[in-house]
């Protein structure tokens, strides 16, 4: 009974020593640590193809030698262009590249009505084969809540560029044959369209407008000049990532 009632005294006493040390010793509450969120978004390189059918109108065609000396294009020209590039995306929407496109197009006409001089009266049409090369800037963004920025799922897209366009080109029409020419011109483009981001893969289908400067026939039978010509794309494209 003694061995007892001393056990308890000694198992009270460690108790109440072990409550007064914990209550001296400072508390430090568990430090959590939380990663930051991680969106995949990352710059990377890639590599795209395109293709598009277009439809080309300019607003007149000029013949210096002929009376009156401008005629309006009454006629629209259709085609294609395929083409393929480089660029690099920030990962935060915005992305950089350089396009080279080859654009074929037939068709866009004038008719030159009856009594006109210097040039021969009748419905005259072109033939174009252009080489364009454009510098572009594009801004992608979220439709939906699909990602973060463009990373992932669908999105929109906005962009234009800059540029230069090769010009080869023939009319076809009544009278002498029109010389062969080829001509260098500005060029510019706006473009706007959707897509869906896979990954290593993004397709997207859009509206190009493209801008060609001039075209100029000096050395034609009867010369012309055909300014301020308008190519309305729908095209769709494949990017290939590079991360």
């Amino acid at each position: 009974m003694r061995k007892l009632t001393q056990a308890m005294l000694v198992a009270g006493a460690t108790l109440i020593a072990g409550s007064a040390i914990a209550a001296d010793m400072p508390y430090y509450p568990p430090v959590i640590e939380i990663p930051d969120v991680d969106y995949g978004v990352s710059g990377s390189f890639y590599l795209r193809g395109s293709a598009a059918g277009n439809l080309m109108w300019a607003p007149r065609v000029v013949h210096p030698e002929a009376t009156p000396g401008f005629f309006p294009i009454d006629r629209y020209g259709y085609g294609y262009s395929v083409g393929a590039g480089a660029g690099f995306e920030t990962g935060t929407g915005l992305r950089v590249d350089g396009t080279v496109d080859f654009l074929n197009n037939e068709g866009m006409g004038v008719t030159i009505p009856a009594g006109t001089t210097g040039v021969t009266p009748g419905v005259h049409t072109l033939s174009l084969r252009s080489t364009i090369i454009l510098a572009n800037a594009y801004y992608d963004f979220a439709l939906g809540n699909d990602g973060y920025g463009a990373a992932g799922g669908a999105f929109g897209y906005v962009g234009a560029g800059a540029g230069v366009a090769f010009n080869d080109f023939i009319t076809n029409g009544p009278g002498p044959a029109d010389t062969r020419t080829k001509n260098t011109s500005f060029a510019a483009a706006g473009m706007v369209g959707v897509g869906y981001d896979f990954g290593q893969v993004v397709a997207d289908v859009g509206y190009r407008a493209l801008y060609i400067n001039g075209l100029q026939n000096s050395e034609a039978a009867a010369p012309y000049f055909i300014d301020d010509n308008f190519v309305h794309e729908v095209r769709g494209t494949v990017r290939y990532r590079f991360n």
